[in-house]
């Protein structure tokens, strides 16, 4: 591949790891769980996106199986279990119920991320390849402070578990960058067990929706075993 070549597509990772900051913000500032799972699914695509543009960077095809298993299972299969496992009620209902409004978040999320940036530039030294993962580390960092911070906001079960998604997303997004050459086999097997977790929290969370009436995480704390006759 030319160098000018080379340089294209690593601009175009770099726009890429844009995108999925501003995923990012939008999966902090969204209000409906619907919302969330769009997020994600743009979380998702943008990670295969850059899985493809390094497989054509770095030459390691293993990558590009990468970013067309990430399709099938978090872009495509994901999303249908959760419509699946869930009652429409809880996908289109507007959350209301978080640690903190909007703004407040958006701003912790852009604070966060200033702060990924920083904590990132010591280790691109030790990156390999620096020219995408001076893209992918800081973004993938950022996601990672950025889905914890979505986790302990979010009261709603979905959205928390979506984060702490966005967070797995989020690492792989880093180590795409700085280890392309990670084994196939562990990537594969960490997506199929997403799917395997993905159809265990829609089944608890619908149970849990047929029961008490809602996904408040909150409201889980007042459940208490019945004595028994």
């Amino acid at each position: 591949m030319t160098p000018a070549a080379t340089a294209w597509l690593q601009d175009l990772n770099a726009l890429v790891g844009g995108l999925f900051l501003l995923a990012l913000f939008a999966l902090v500032s969204t209000r409906q769980v619907l919302g969330c799972m769009q997020a994600f699914i743009a979380l998702s695509g943008l990670l295969a996106g850059s899985a493809f543009l390094l497989s054509a960077i770095y030459g390691v095809w293993d990558l590009a199986v990468v970013g067309v298993v990430d399709i099938v299972t978090k872009v495509i299969v994901t999303p249908r279990l959760m419509r699946r496992a869930l009652h429409d009620e809880v996908l289109t209902r507007r959350e209301v119920t978080q640690v903190l409004n909007v703004p407040t978040a958006l701003l912790c999320a852009l604070g966060l991320a200033i702060a990924a940036y920083l904590l990132s530039r010591p280790l691109l030294a030790l990156a390999t390849g620096a020219a995408p993962a001076a893209s992918n580390l800081p973004v993938g960092v950022a996601g990672l402070l950025i889905g914890g911070l979505t986790a302990v906001v979010r009261r709603e079960a979905v959205p928390l578990f979506l984060g702490l998604l966005a967070m797995e997303n989020a690492a792989f997004f880093a180590g795409i960058g700085i280890a392309p050459e990670m084994p196939l086999l562990a990537d594969v097997a960490i997506a199929f067990d997403v799917l395997i977790l993905v159809f265990v929290v829609g089944v608890l969370t619908r149970a849990v929706q047929e029961h008490i009436g809602t996904t408040e995480v909150g409201e889980l704390t007042t459940l208490r075993e019945e004595a028994a006759p």
